[in-house]
């Protein structure tokens, strides 16, 4: 069965910068990732390069930062109350998780006050081009109710 829109694919990934080390891989949690393709899941230019593909096929893929986690923007800072953080330790260059309106979100500590902390919202690996070496594991159909919510139940996926 051929990756396509509304099929489920597990697979196994090691993402790097491309020409430098790996940064992560699945295989380290022993889990593939399971996700709902055309739904916004990953990031759209591995998405592109799965397309097609079916179980047992193994490919390496070099992404663009744009077909990633979109380009650097200069000046997207903004300063947090010190409460937000809880009792975490912050030192600049430190990537940390802030819960806002719209859910997690990855951010870099770029300066700590003594009660604000001015952070950088960029995702960290904005402006990256990034090399994926991928195994495709599983591809199904995905069920109804997967589609009406958009991402993988069970499995390596959303658990309600």
């Amino acid at each position: 069965m051929k990756i396509e829109k509304d099929r489920v694919v597990r697979f196994h990934y090691t993402v790097s910068e491309v020409g430098q080390e790996p940064i992560e891989s699945s295989r380290e949690r022993g889990e593939p990732l399971a996700i709902l393709i055309g739904h916004g899941n990953i990031i759209p230019g591995l998405e592109t390069a799965m397309m097609d593909k079916e179980a047992g096929e193994s490919f390496g893929v070099d992404v663009k930062s744009a077909d990633a986690y979109g380009e650097r923007r200069e000046g997207l800072t903004q300063r947090v109350p010190k409460k937000h953080f809880g009792n975490t330790r912050l030192a600049p260059g430190q990537q940390v998780i802030l819960q806002t309106n719209f859910g997690p979100r990855a951010v870099t500590v770029e300066k700590v006050g003594m009660t604000v902390v001015d952070v950088d919202l960029n995702h960290p690996m904005a402006g990256k081009d990034l090399h994926f070496d991928v195994e495709i594991v599983e591809v199904r159909e995905a069920s109804e109710e997967e589609v009406q919510h958009g991402h993988v139940h069970g499995d390596g996926g959303h658990h309600h």
